[in-house]
């Protein structure tokens, strides 16, 4: 799903191959340079370039933006155009076409019954909308999103286009399961089939791209759509103590649309968890400050040591207490 995350996978594979064949003559190692890596945009934009007919350019996300608020300008929304709009509104069109592939998205029948994007009006959004997608078509361009969309309109719509691919990628496996959204598994199966040669690899306890379209319901229904599928459970956590282990256990067990299992840690028990409740940020943070205070007394080193906040603005106070107390720190402000 990252680019860096497809390249340390390609390394991997290539240091484990030149030792697997390191001793041999035979053709494999030649034969394992030509397996493809790559996330499910570069992928799909390489087929799309290859085999569509079209000679496509991408839009830059600089330039997606300035199109949005020149469309914006010519609606008479004068001259100054808030960032924030503009992001609401980039943030939109990528949702409909996440959630829906279909150009004209899903966001009439969303859920939240949406009325307006940002402070624009749905008919005004749906005009700027109407405006962007004109643009790339007359360019001949595709912003992000579409090139998992048009990738998938191929493969629907040309028969032969999917039969050449099908038997390049004999075998398929896709990592971070757990993130796909429907786009991406109806390009996958159509792929796949007719021999099904599909390896998954996720977990559904980690999704955490709902808002951009990933269903984690496609990882928990993968057995139904395929029934001759094998399951292998990876139990063994490597990274936490088994006192974190048990700690998220117990939270993420509340949800009831998940895999059933039971994780060990091979790390051994660790510290226990402590959990502090404060009736408000002073009390808190003087508490934070007292145990990194605690801790570099004991000789413990201030690098040892992160605090993570939920958003950008409540580290603030805090930052000022540290200050104070003459501790030094790293704030990302």
């Amino acid at each position: 799903y990252t680019r860096a995350a497809a390249k340390e996978m390609e390394e991997r594979f290539q240091t484990s191959v030149a030792e697997l064949y390191e001793n041999s003559e035979g053709t494999g190692h030649r034969n394992a340079q030509k397996v493809h890596f790559g996330t499910f945009h570069s992928i799909c934009w390489q087929i799309l370039r290859q085999s569509s007919g079209n000679d496509y350019s991408l839009i830059g996300e600089s330039q997606k933006r300035e199109l949005i608020g020149h469309l914006l300008k010519n609606m008479g929304l004068g001259e100054e155009i808030a960032y924030d709009l503009v992001s609401d509104i980039v943030n939109e069109i990528s949702r409909g076409k996440n959630f829906s592939g279909l150009d004209e998205g899903d966001l009439s029948n969303g859920n939240d019954g949406l009325k307006k994007v940002g402070t624009l009006s749905f008919e005004a959004y749906r005009n700027i909308k109407d405006g962007y997608e004109r643009y790339l078509k007359d360019q001949k361009m595709l912003d992000f999103d579409d090139m998992i969309v048009e990738c998938l309109k191929l493969f629907q719509t040309q028969p032969a286009v999917l039969q050449k691919y099908q038997m390049q990628f004999a075998y398929i496996l896709a990592d971070e399961f757990q993130d796909i959204n429907q786009l991406q598994y109806d390009i996958v199966r159509l792929l796949a089939a007719p021999e099904d040669n599909l390896f998954i690899v996720g977990d559904d306890d980690q999704s955490i791209y709902r808002f951009r379209g990933a269903k984690p319901q496609i990882m928990l229904n993968f057995e139904k759509d395929y029934p001759k599928a094998k399951r292998v459970v990876l139990d063994a956590n490597f990274r936490s103590t088994a006192e974190i282990v048990k700690g998220a256990g117990k939270v993420i067990g509340h949800n009831k649309e998940r895999f059933p299992k039971e994780i060990y840690a091979a790390k051994g028990a660790g510290f226990e968890i402590l959990t502090h409740e404060f009736p408000g940020q002073e009390e808190e943070n003087a508490c934070i400050v007292d145990k990194i205070k605690a801790y570099a007394a004991k000789g413990g080193a201030y690098s040892d040591i992160a605090v993570l906040f939920r958003t950008n603005t409540q580290p603030r106070l805090l930052g000022g207490e540290l200050m104070s107390a003459g501790i030094p720190f790293r704030m990302r402000d």
